[in-house]
């Protein structure tokens, strides 16, 4: 096959900085050929910031995604467009014969979402496409250096995983720049929809999934919104270990901190430091052997520094070299069920005030977010427009 051709689907505020991304050619064997978009002035846009990157080729507009699914000019499309709508336009991408790379989530409740994967399965398996989520974080090494010592067993006996993500701060004004953002009709759910599904995605993909879930969620804390924007959240692994989820776009100053430990060590990742203390023996084993009362443990603590990956480009690159070389996915679409599983779990142990299991019962969920949407409000007076993200994300120009 030659070079790919993608079509961004959705140019508001990240499909705008993928069409910047790509207008870079940063991305080999893979090229920006088409761009729509159901708003004129965002095509606008695209057509003068185009013209001003020197290429020799025009792109394609459309106003009309399903005209772009028609266009013998797009191999692979980027789904950039509110949450609900990511499965819809996936499902009508791989019938159209097209591969597929969605923004996160990947959906807004997972009933949906097993849709998208039965047709991703089917595509696969039929056409040979392939399906891809924007996963942007999990190429950054940090990461993929915790979930190797994590998964190797270095750690011994997995005690608790905690992640305390309250960086995502959000003004008034953040909300307000559309009538679809942090509504049950447009978006579906808030901050754990929104912002966390990134830190949702690696916490399964570095410890697994957990088995329950008990969570509280505060819809319209700090915001006027009708969606959550303060969670807190307790896990239950099947090992018998457990994890804290602490979330808010509420905070200022934030923290991102991820610690992990076991009874043979710790990782701590806090402010791009990735800290790894390492016990001289086993704590269980200690634990029972120890004369003293409170005896300390030796430990050696290592920093381990690796620098920052390609983020975005790093997705868009691992997914072209799979199509083309078949190099195995990094960031398959499939995964996306899992974070979102759990953030579903978190919203209705809230709204049921209990313990969730999973996997969840998707259709207990489903009609309960039915009847938050009968009353949902698409917010008025609202100059929609698309924010300056530009210093928000790795693009990967690093």
């Amino acid at each position: 096959m030659e070079d790919l051709r993608l079509g961004i689907i959705g140019i508001g505020n990240m499909g705008s900085l993928h069409v910047i991304m790509m207008s870079e050619e940063k991305v080999k064997r893979c090229h920006l050929t088409a761009v729509c978009d159901i708003k004129q002035s965002r095509l606008d846009w695209a057509k003068e910031f185009w013209a001003g990157t020197g290429h020799d080729y025009d792109l394609e507009y459309y106003t009309d995604y399903k005209d772009m699914l028609a266009s013998k000019n797009v191999d692979l499309i980027l789904i950039s467009v509110p949450h609900y709508l990511h499965p819809v336009i996936g499902i009508e991408g791989f019938r159209a014969g097209k591969h597929v790379l969605s923004e996160k989530p990947v959906g807004v409740y997972t009933k949906k979402v097993e849709e998208f994967m039965a047709e991703a399965k089917k595509a696969r398996e039929e056409k040979g496409l392939a399906f891809g989520l924007m996963l942007n974080m999990r190429p950054e090494p940090n990461y993929q250096k915790i979930r190797e010592i994590v998964q190797s067993g270095e750690l011994g006996q997995r005690k608790r995983v905690n992640w305390i993500i309250t960086n995502w701060y959000r003004t008034q004004d953040y909300y307000n720049s559309g009538g679809w953002r942090a509504t049950y009709a447009g978006e579906g759910g808030g901050v754990l929809l929104n912002q966390c599904p990134h830190q949702l995605d690696l916490w399964q993909w570095i410890y697994g999934m957990p088995k329950r879930i008990r969570a509280f969620t505060y819809n319209g804390k700090y915001h006027d919104i009708e969606v959550e924007d303060d969670v807190t959240a307790y896990a239950e692994y099947e090992d018998g270990s457990t994890g804290v989820f602490v979330t808010t776009t509420g905070e200022f100053p934030g923290t991102n901190r991820l610690e992990i430990s076991g009874s043979k060590g710790k990782i701590l990742y806090e402010n791009g430091k990735l800290l790894y203390t390492k016990l001289n023996m086993d704590e269980r084993e200690y634990c029972f052997k120890a004369n003293d009362d409170f005896p300390p443990l030796e430990t050696t603590t290592e920093e381990i520094e690796l620098g920052y990956g390609k983020g975005h480009r790093a997705i868009v690159q691992n997914l072209t070299d799979h199509i083309l070389d078949g190099t195995p996915l990094l960031a398959p679409g499939e995964d996306g069920i899992n974070s979102l599983s759990i953030a579903n779990a978190m919203v209705l142990s809230s709204w049921t005030d209990d313990w969730v299991d999973l996997p969840i019962d998707a259709d207990k969920y489903w009609a309960m977010l039915q009847e938050r949407i009968k009353t949902s409000k698409v917010k008025e007076n609202v100059t929609e427009r698309v924010k300056d993200m530009s210093g928000t994300f790795n693009m990967g120009k690093k």
